[in-house]
């Protein structure tokens, strides 16, 4: 089978909060798919959906209960570190809990780390090494 990610999923507490914050803090416009259930926002080939936290684990018939670090962060990559600064401080402005202010890093890029409303973690990284695609994609072979 060819590897295939296509939808992630994060379990929100509140949607409207963090449709907001995803709309606000990053730019992100739901697509036409989104209502009061689900939203999506399409990453050119990748989606993103938020749907309430209950509902998700009773899908999935597990238990919503969380605690501390879920061992997944998500990232968004780009191409220079000053995009890394500008977006982390629009996140901040909006909302989003700082966890690691923009540094450079051990292998040779520069990133920081935020929170959205319900504590999931994103990375804002760039390293002069990572070329895209013309739909922004990540090129990895």
């Amino acid at each position: 089978m060819k590897p295939r990610l296509n939808i992630v999923t994060i379990g929100v507490k509140n949607l409207q909060v963090s449709r907001d914050f995803y709309k606000n803090a990053l730019g992100w416009e739901p697509t036409k798919d989104s209502d009061e259930n689900i939203v999506f926002f399409n990453h050119g080939g990748i989606i993103l959906g938020l749907y309430p936290i209950d509902k998700l684990a009773e899908d999935a018939e597990i238990s919503p209960a969380r605690s501390g670090f879920s061992g997944v962060t998500c990232a968004i990559n780009l191409d220079t570190k000053e995009a890394v600064q500008e977006l982390y401080n629009t996140v901040i402005k909006n909302g989003g809990k700082p966890l690691v202010e923009p540094r450079e890093t051990f292998w040779g890029g520069y990133d920081a780390y935020f929170a959205d409303p319900d504590g999931n973690a994103w990375e804002i990284a760039w390293a002069p090494f990572w070329n895209f695609d013309e739909q922004g994609s990540l090129i990895m072979e």
